[in-house]
C-alpha cells in the first residue's frame, strides 16, 4: 500500500498495462506485445477487486493468489468475499503472517517477505523513486514474491520470460519498457536506467522521473514548457456532475461511519 504510486507505474491495477500505459492508450496494447513478445495479450481492463469476488463466488475464477492484502478485512461485504474464498477451487495466499482472516481460506500459504525484508524500489507521490533495501535477511522459508512469480511461471512452461535472478533484472527491464518507442509522447520515462549496473543500482539514490539521456539528474518540476501528455499537447479541463452520495444521513439513520485507517496496519 504504501508504494501505491509504484505499483501503479508497473501496471498494477486491473485497468492498466505496464509503465504508466493503459487499454485506452491508442496502440499501447500493441507496443507492450511487441516488447515482451507476447502474443496472448489481455484486449481489454480485467476485473477490479469487488467485481473480481463476485466472479469468483458465480464460479468464473477458478484460481486465486493473493499477495500483500487481507480481503476478509478490507473488502465490503465481507460475507460475500468469505463466500467467495469458500468456493473457489484453489485460494493462494503469500503473507508475512500464518493467521489472518484470509489465510485461514488458503489451499496453498506462502510465507513472504515483510517491508523490513524486502529489496527493491518504492516511487512516492512526487514521483520520487527510491532504492528500498532490506534491513533484515529474510525468516525461514520467507521468499520475495518476484520470486515467487517467477518459479510458478517457469513450472507452467515460461522459464523464458521469466528467467529473471534479481531485482535489478526485473528493474532494467521495467525502465526499457518506458522508454520504449517513447520519444517524450509518454509521461513515465526511466529509459536512461534501462543498462543500469547492478552496482549503481544498489547505490541508486532517490531520483524524480522522468530520468532520460536529456534529463540524466531527474525532473523536479513537469510541463514547465506548456505542452502535455494530450493528443494535441495541451492541458484537457474535464466537466463534472456532482453526484450526491445514494445514501445520507437522516432523522432515523443520522450517523456516517467512517473505519480509518492506520499507518502502520493498512489493510492489516
Amino acid at each position: 500500500q504504501p508504494n501505491a504510486m509504484g505499483g501503479r507505474e508497473v501496471g498494477g491495477l486491473a485497468n492498466q498495462l505496464a509503465a504508466h500505459m493503459d487499454f485506452s492508450t491508442p496502440n499501447a496494447i500493441e507496443l507492450v506485445q511487441r516488447f515482451w513478445q507476447a502474443p496472448n495479450m489481455a484486449q481489454e481492463n480485467g476485473l477490479k477487486a469487488i467485481d473480481m469476488f463476485q466472479a469468483v463466488e458465480q464460479g468464473k475464477i477458478k484460481v486465486l493468489w493473493i499477495m500483500s492484502t487481507n480481503p476478509m478485512v478490507s473488502l465490503p461485504d465481507t460475507e460475500q468475499v468469505r463466500r467467495a474464498l469458500e468456493k473457489c477451487e484453489l485460494v493462494i495466499v503469500s503473507d508475512c503472517k500464518q493467521s489472518t482472516d484470509t489465510t485461514a481460506y488458503a489451499d496453498v500459504l506462502l510465507s513472504a517477505l515483510p517491508w523490513s525484508e524486502k529489496d527493491g524500489t518504492v516511487t512516492n507521490s512526487e514521483r520520487r523513486i527510491s532504492r528500498q533495501r532490506g534491513l533484515l535477511p529474510a525468516r525461514g522459508e520467507a521468499k520475495a514474491d518476484w520470486w515467487a512469480i517467477c518459479q510458478v511461471a517457469g513450472a507452467m512452461g515460461y522459464q523464458s520470460a521469466f528467467s529473471y535472478r534479481s531485482v535489478h533484472d526485473i528493474f532494467r527491464e521495467h525502465a526499457a519498457l518506458s522508454g520504449f518507442e517513447n520519444h517524450g509522447k509518454r509521461d513515465f520515462d526511466i529509459s536512461l536506467f534501462s543498462n543500469i549496473s547492478e552496482q549503481a543500482y544498489q547505490d541508486l539514490l532517490p531520483i524524480q522521473w522522468p530520468v532520460t539521456k536529456e534529463s540524466p539528474n531527474g525532473t523536479a518540476r513537469m510541463f514547465t514548457n506548456g505542452r502535455f501528455f494530450t493528443a494535441d499537447r495541451k492541458a484537457n479541463f474535464i466537466p463534472i456532475d456532482v453526484k450526491e452520495p445514494q445514501i445520507a444521513p437522516d432523522e432515523d439513520w443520522p450517523f456516517v461511519l467512517n473505519t480509518g485507517r492506520v499507518r502502520d496496519q493498512w489493510h492489516t
